[in-house]
């Protein structure tokens, strides 16, 4: 087992081994309570020949821990990130849409718009208390 010092090689060599063998890839996620309220944070992934671990008490890497994750469990439900800019890239291919696709409704709207909304407060809610009776 190897514990890597820098976030950076850890990403870039956690990525690249699930890229590797993602169907052999293991990811392991470990919080490490400690008694003088500095937790430690353990991240493992492993492909059963090669293990890289890294393990910091620093909470800067909360932010970088999230964006790993989101793009490993994007990589192993096959999705491709979303882009937060509007304009396509020249190197991108446009995919025209048909109308009459577009202008088709989904069974999903089609199946919502023939349900009856329930009417009264949403579920959740809170219920008042009812003072109690004086004897």
């Amino acid at each position: 087992m190897v514990y890597i010092s820098s976030w950076q090689e850890y990403q870039e060599a956690a990525e690249a081994l699930y890229e590797k063998s993602p169907d052999t890839t293991r990811y392991c996620v470990k919080w490490r309570h400690s008694p003088d309220g500095q937790g430690k944070l353990v991240l493992k992934i492993t492909d059963n020949t090669t293990c890289l671990k890294f393990k910091t008490h620093s909470s800067v890497f909360l932010n970088r821990f999230d964006a790993l994750n989101l793009s490993l469990m994007q990589k192993m439900q096959n999705k491709r990130p979303t882009q937060a800019s509007t304009t396509a890239s020249p190197s991108a291919p446009q995919i025209p849409v048909s109308t009459s696709a577009a202008q088709m409704p989904t069974e999903a709207s089609s199946a919502q718009a023939s349900t009856p909304m329930p009417s009264g407060p949403a579920g959740g809610g809170v219920k008042k208390k009812k003072p109690k009776k004086k004897k």
